[in-house]
Order: C-alpha cells, then structure tokens, then sequence
C-alpha cells in the first residue's frame, strides 16, 4: 500500500509492506522510491511516527541519489552541432558516402554515413564500442587496488540506465551506463570507485563514505563535474 506524510513543504510518499519481521525497516532505493517494511501489528500512526522521526536521513538520501542520475540533454544529430566524448566538447560533421564511419578529426567527430537519418545510430554505436574499450582499461588499475580489501567484481557491465550511472549486484557485477563515455576521465573512475566500494559497503553508510573518501579523496569535485557536465 502507499502512504504519505507532511514533512515541512515536503511531501515524503511510501510504500508499505507488512510482513512479521520483529522490526519497522526503512529503505531508499537508488530510483529514490521509499520502502517501508513493518512488523504485522504495527498501527499506520505509528509507521507514519518513525518516517518523520527518519525524514531529514531520507531527504538526505534522497538527494544523493537525484545527484547522481543522468540528466543528458537531447542532442541534434546534424552538422555543427557540439557532442561530448571524454569531457570535451566536438563539432559533429556529417558527410554522404557509401562507406560509413566514424572518426575524431581535430576538434570534430565526422561522421560519414549513406544518409544523413543513419547518423544518431552511427555515433551511438561508436559511443558504446569505445566505451567499451575505455571503461575496462580506466577500471583495471582501480580494481587491483580494491584488491588490498580481498574483493574484486564478478564482471563489468555496460547497460544503458535512464536513472543510474552506474550499480554493483549483489552477486558482485558492476553495471556502468555507456553515456559515461561522454564524461572525463575523472568521472569515470569516480563512479567504479563508487560502486567498487559496494563490494564492500552495499549501503551509503559513513563507513562506505569514508572508504570512499579514502580511495578518492576528491571524489566530490568528480561528483559535481558529472552533474555540471552532463545535465
């Protein structure tokens, strides 16, 4: 069922389950939903008690996860029209021609296709393949630095994830979203580390945060570029 309470000018909704478990557990997912789980016999008075009793931590939860998801604005797939690759910005170029590619020249990608409708798909599959080179050659070194902590990912992933940039399953796989390729460097080993550090920590706790910290000291200059960039 979904409930909502009043905290200040801000409306918190949440879903409720009762099940019989011994205690009231809140959770916030990365999709910023709220979930409340409850003992059997808990009154709606008293689950609406503890959300508020728990409000500023769930804002606060909240907003690290808003921070953290894409917000890439729509690009025209036309001549002079600036896209991202690696943090800076290129002009795209679009020729017409029977063999088709894709290439950086100077400050322009050029993208030569058989018509000019074909382009959008054209660099969108040269995102995703240098993504896919780039993200493994970035995560290598950072992996054998979390080796020190006796973890290492099953795998890495691309995925695109219209709310996330990045996840860490419980089985250990770590999911990157290929728009990534769009930001520096520095980004990108951003949120591995991020989600490196759920290999260890699954929640954003303050021991997650420290070994964050540890691991990136400047991880929230990272953090803030991605946003600035990319939304």
């Amino acid at each position: 069922m979904t409930e909502a309470i009043q905290f200040g000018s801000r409306t918190i909704d949440f879903r409720l389950e009762y099940s019989d478990r011994k205690s009231l557990g809140i959770t916030v997912t990365p999709e910023m939903e709220v979930l409340v789980k409850a003992p059997a016999n808990t009154t709606i008075e008293k689950v609406k008690e503890k959300i508020r009793k728990k409000a500023p931590w769930i804002i606060k939860q909240q907003s690290f996860f808003l921070s953290f998801q894409p917000r890439t604005s729509q690009r025209k797939y036309i001549s002079g029209e600036t896209h991202l690759y690696l943090g800076r910005q290129y002009r795209l170029q679009i020729q017409i021609d029977k063999e088709e590619s894709v290439k950086l020249k100077g400050k322009f990608i050029e993208v030569t296709a058989r018509e000019k409708s074909r382009a959008k798909e054209l660099l969108n599959d040269w995102y995703l393949q240098h993504a896919r080179t780039k993200f493994h050659l970035i995560a290598a070194p950072l992996i054998d630095k979390f080796k020190k902590h006796k973890v290492e990912p099953s795998s890495i992933v691309l995925r695109d994830m219209p709310t996330r940039w990045g996840s860490c399953t419980p089985k250990g796989k770590i999911i990157l979203n290929p728009e990534l390729i769009k930001a520096p460097k520095g980004c990108i080993e951003y949120v591995i580390i991020h989600e490196l550090c759920h290999l260890i920590h699954r929640d954003h706790t303050q021991k997650f945060l420290d070994l964050q910290t540890k691991e990136m000291k400047d991880w929230e200059k990272w953090k803030m570029k991605l946003e600035k960039l990319l939304a």
